[in-house]
């Protein structure tokens, strides 16, 4: 069938999706909400916010779309999945039950212990007397998580006693992320490579995407500050096919099945952060949506009809679907970020080489915008994530590299070992 699509979100995530699905044949329209100069190539941008839930369901049944898609989980928070369904429309995305796999912590550690899903021991707190005596129970260093959603600031690691009563106390008493760290959860640090699944489910079939692995240090050699992402690259081979299927055995089967007998199916994707210990695969966290920047390198390595997979994952009807994921490529995406971040930058900088780097890689645009005069400016911290091709992790890296040395705009960085990773595995297999 031919499809009228709505894609809710405006970065590099939203980006690639919109790149995909322009090329599904399934696609007859497609609309970006409210997107960004890159989503513009693909689909027709409408300046409606992705949490606008009011809106956007109003231009939904106006323009008669067909399948929505969700990219950021701030809209998921909200409902909007919830709110589309009640008219009819088709989404890709969880409803806000089923969100809470994401915005709360505890709801998931929850879920998981009952699931027997493996992760991390753990002990919630909502006060800071009480956390000082759960405290006795851990090793140093030890993992503290805000429940809520908070912009990527609600997790910290701490190395001693006294770190962790400063950052109990400035999340519990000074409220330091608001209504985010009402309750804190207090995890045991695990130890081992992190990878990225990404897994399409409709509440009840599985399909698995290509594994990527992401970094999220600010500078070269994991130093410097956590981001939301400074690349990713896909696929890693710390994940072979039995380890995979172990993954599904153990963490996706259990999440997914244990969602849907609590009335709140998974649609859409489910995204592990997995840390490979030695006790075996461990949930670090769940997503309930697209990863960024991991879609940026995973969206490449699919072929087929990907607008009729969405609607499939939307519809229930996953199970009769096969994903073809290409098998003899690699995908290296580097971001390209501002100056400061991610403290404080600058905005509105003009971008140059835009057209140069497009010639030998993908381009997507994650903080930009076009300013008075038509010129595409930065918008934000992360601003465009350069995705090379190739056979082999090394051959993308070169492409990547190559496009990413075009781009510039006053106090532009972005890390020069994205991949190198996988290298370093290698030699230890």
């Amino acid at each position: 069938m031919s499809m009228r699509i709505l894609v809710v979100g405006s970065g590099g995530r939203e980006h690639a999706l919109c790149w995909r699905l322009a090329y599904s044949p399934s696609t007859e329209s497609l609309y970006c909400t409210p997107g960004n100069p890159g989503t513009a190539r693909y689909a027709e941008n409408v300046p409606i916010r992705a949490t606008d839930i009011d809106e956007l369901t109003h231009f939904a049944v106006d323009r008669e779309i067909d399948l929505v898609v969700v990219g950021p989980e701030a809209p998921l928070a909200v409902g909007l999945a919830d709110r589309m369904r009640r008219r009819g429309i088709a989404v890709f995305g969880p409803s806000q039950d089923a969100a809470r796999i994401e915005t709360s912590k505890q709801w998931a550690k929850t879920l998981m212990k009952d699931a027997g899903v493996p992760t991390a021991r753990y002990v919630a707190v909502r006060e800071l007397s009480q956390a000082l005596i759960a405290l006795q129970q851990f090793s140093y260093p030890v993992v503290l998580k805000a429940d809520g959603l908070a912009a990527g600031k609600g997790v910290v690691t701490v190395g001693s006693y006294e770190e962790a009563v400063w950052a109990l106390t400035s999340m519990l008493e000074e409220h330091s992320l608001g209504p985010a760290a009402e309750t804190v959860l207090i995890e045991e640090h695990l130890t081992g490579p992190e990878v990225s699944i990404l897994a399409l489910t409709d509440g009840d079939a599985i399909r698995i995407l290509t594994p990527s692995c992401d970094h999220k240090r600010a500078f070269d050699r994991d130093q410097g500050p956590n981001t939301g992402g400074m690349g990713a690259y896909a696929p890693t081979g710390l994940v072979d096919r039995e380890l995979l299927d172990r993954i599904e055995q153990t963490i996706l089967r259990p999440t997914v099945d244990a969602m849907r007998a609590r009335g709140c199916p998974m649609q859409g994707v489910l995204y592990a952060g997995l840390m490979l210990t030695e006790r075996g695969p461990m949930v670090l966290e769940f997503n309930c949506r697209f990863g960024d920047p991991e879609t940026q390198v995973v969206l490449p390595l699919i072929e087929g009809d990907f607008a009729e997979l969405c609607l499939a994952v939307a519809t229930g009807t996953l199970g009769r679907s096969d994903l073809h994921l290409i098998s003899d490529r690699a995908a290296v995406g580097v971001v390209v970020a501002s100056a400061g971040y991610p403290g404080p930058y600058r905005t509105g900088l003009p971008i140059a080489g835009l057209d140069a780097a497009a010639e030998d890689a993908l381009v997507f645009h994650a903080g930009t915008d076009r300013n008075a005069d038509g010129e595409i400016v930065t918008s934000g911290g992360r601003v465009l994530t350069i995705v090379g091709m190739g056979a082999s992790i090394p051959e993308a890296q070169l492409h990547a590299y190559a496009a990413a040395e075009q781009i510039s705009f006053e106090g532009a960085f972005y890390r020069h070992d994205i991949g190198a990773r996988e290298h370093i595995h290698a030699r230890a297999r």
